[in-house]
C-alpha cells in the first residue's frame, strides 16, 4: 500500500486534469505553431471535463468492480458531463458565433468579443475518456 492509497480518489481527477491540460496544450500548440496560450480553456483535444469524470468512473471499476453501487454514480455523472460537453455547450458556442456576428454589424459601440470555442467533438470527448481512463489505471497500478 503506497501512502498515496487513501487519497486516490481525491487526486486522481486533479491528475488527469493536469495531464490532459498538458496534453491538450500541447496538441494546440502544434496546431498554432506557437504557444497556444490564448487558447487555454474550454474545448479542444481531448475533453478536459470528460478526462476528469471518466478517471473517476474507471477508477471505481479497477478498484471496486463494475457491479458496485459508486461505479453506477460516476458512471451516471459521467454520461452528463458528456452529454453536456457535445450538446449544451456546442449550442452556447453557436450562441457565441451569432452575437459576435450581429456585433460586429452594429455600429455601436462593440462589445468584447465572446469566446466561440467552448464546447467539444465526438472525437474531442472520446480522447478525453480515452485520457481518463489511461489516468485511472495510472493511478490504480501506482497503489495496487
Amino acid at each position: 500500500m503506497s501512502a498515496l492509497s487513501p487519497y486516490i480518489y481525491l487526486v486522481t481527477p486533479f491528475i488527469t486534469w493536469l495531464i490532459t491540460g498538458i496534453c491538450k496544450f500541447c496538441v494546440n500548440s502544434v496546431r498554432a505553431k506557437q504557444l497556444a496560450m490564448s487558447q487555454i480553456g474550454y474545448g479542444g483535444f481531448p475533453s478536459n471535463h470528460s478526462a476528469i469524470v471518466s478517471s473517476m468512473a474507471a477508477l471505481i471499476a479497477f478498484k471496486h468492480g463494475l457491479d458496485h453501487p459508486a461505479f453506477g454514480v460516476a458512471l451516471t455523472l459521467a454520461f452528463i458531463v458528456v452529454m453536456d460537453a457535445n450538446s449544451l455547450r456546442m449550442k452556447i458556442a453557436q450562441h457565441a458565433q451569432h452575437i459576435n456576428q450581429l456585433n460586429q454589424i452594429n455600429q455601436g459601440p462593440l462589445l468584447p468579443p465572446l469566446r466561440e470555442r467552448i464546447g467539444h467533438s465526438k472525437i474531442e470527448i472520446l480522447g478525453g475518456i480515452g485520457m481518463g481512463i489511461l489516468c485511472a489505471l495510472l493511478m490504480h497500478n501506482l497503489t495496487a
